[in-house]
């Protein structure tokens, strides 16, 4: 996946956009004011950083060469990525709709319940298990 076709994904979520507030080289995209994913460059690879359940979070670096503990991130909960068409377009989506619902269920409950009403659960948590 190029950087445009990830970005395009990640504002394809509901309410997401894409703010800079550390320069010009790292996107951040949030939804109601809570980062869901950062996109930037990390030892000169295009890479994202991810939120992801702790259990799953070790699976997945198990899994994939190209998932280490969130650089500069709590490393209990987030990932990054590096986007090196190593692992597959629909892995990497999975994981940032992953990383966007448990943003959204952490939402205090007045914004989380404005969101569900407006787009429906089935959207705003496809990729959470159970």
């Amino acid at each position: 996946m190029d950087k445009k076709s990830l970005v395009k994904y990640l504002l394809s979520k509901p309410e997401a956009i894409e703010d800079y507030p550390f320069g010009p080289d790292v996107s951040v995209f949030k939804v109601k004011d809570k980062m869901f994913a950062l996109l930037t460059r990390h030892q000169g690879q295009l890479s994202i950083n991810v939120k992801s359940d702790p259990q799953d979070a070790i699976e997945l670096r198990d899994l994939f060469d190209a998932v280490i503990p969130g650089y500069h991130m709590n490393k209990r909960h987030w990932n990054t990525v590096f986007v090196n068409n190593t692992i597959p377009d629909g892995e990497l989506m999975r994981q940032i709709d992953c990383s966007y619902a448990l943003v959204v269920k952490g939402l205090v409950k007045t914004k989380r319940l404005a969101l569900e009403l407006s787009y429906g659960t089935s959207i705003l948590y496809q990729g959470l298990r159970g």
